[in-house]
């Protein structure tokens, strides 16, 4: 199998793990205070993390590489988790999931200015557009004015778009998995302190689907789906793999109407097309320059 395919296949699969995030964090609310959650979910990963580079004798990250790691850390091991988790307070699932369709636009913008390069006018237009069909739709929904659930949605996108472009960038010469389980590893201390400071939940009052749920992003969404997400953009490239995220507002969608029987309005789903057309025209017109090392295919 070539490095293309190869990228591909491992950035679907990460793909449709993120899917399941943010109904596994509906369910793990259940049972657990989003900031707990948040805290939680980041220690058990990073103690995995930190066993699995342990095993793999995984060298350290050059110094120069701490600063982007914790900018990675910032934006998907806290930032994102967290934003999020307090917006389903406001919002239901559908209508949160429906804001990830933009976050590959986020991505390219992210990418655009971390790269220095110049994308044609076309590529602004459309972005544009996308980000005036979320903001009309969370108007229209919230009868004229945006929530509280729609802005920590809008600012958990931001600082995931700058997560997962910086950790694109750091892939190329640490690796797909290297650059993920680092960062878990650096905010390691933070989250177990965070948890260590806050109230503990009432255990045995925990249900069995909350527990579930944090299984869930603390394995997978926290983890597991980053080593596939990294080793695909590095492997296929990011703009290429990167168009694979126009599939998970639809993926998501389908989920939370599975697992937790959330409805799906028509409404959403059309304004989720509307947006993932705009962001697949935008990412058309972002040129991006070739990278400047090989990636790392372990």
């Amino acid at each position: 199998m070539d490095r293309t395919t190869s990228g591909w296949i491992n950035g679907l699969l990460g793909v449709l793990i993120f899917s399941g995030s943010l109904p596994a964090t509906r369910l793990a609310m259940g049972g657990f205070d989003p900031l707990y959650l948040t805290a939680a979910r980041a220690a058990i990963a990073g103690g995995l993390a930190l066993v699995t580079l342990a095993a793999m004798r995984q060298p350290r990250p050059a110094l120069s590489d701490i600063v982007p790691l914790l900018v990675v850390a910032g934006g998907v091991v806290l930032g994102f988790p967290l934003l999020s988790a307090m917006a389903l307070r406001h919002i239901d699932t559908a209508h949160s999931i429906m804001f990830t369709g933009l976050l590959p636009l986020a991505t390219a913008i992210f990418a655009v200015l971390r790269g220095g390069e110049r994308p044609a006018p076309a590529f602004w237009l459309f972005a544009a557009l996308g980000s005036a069909a979320v903001t009309g739709f969370a108007l229209r929904d919230g009868a004229g004015t945006a929530s509280m659930g729609d802005a920590l949605m809008l600012a958990a996108i931001l600082v995931c778009g700058l997560g997962y472009a910086e950790g694109a960038v750091l892939a190329r010469r640490l690796g797909g998995w290297q650059v993920i389980c680092w960062a878990l590893v650096l905010a390691l201390p933070a989250m177990i302190g965070l948890m260590t400071a806050l109230p503990a939940p009432r255990w045995t009052q925990v249900p069995p689907a909350a527990w579930a749920g944090l299984a869930y992003v603390a394995l997978f969404s926290m983890l597991i789906g980053f080593v596939f997400w990294y080793r695909g953009l590095a492997l296929g490239g990011i703009a290429s793999v990167g168009q694979l995220q126009l599939l998970q507002p639809l993926c998501g969608l389908a989920l939370a109407a599975i697992l937790i029987d959330e409805p799906i309005g028509g409404s959403i789903v059309a304004i989720t097309i509307v947006v993932a057309i705009c962001v697949a025209a935008a990412r058309h017109f972002a040129k991006r320059r070739p990278a400047l090392c090989p990636a790392r295919s372990s």
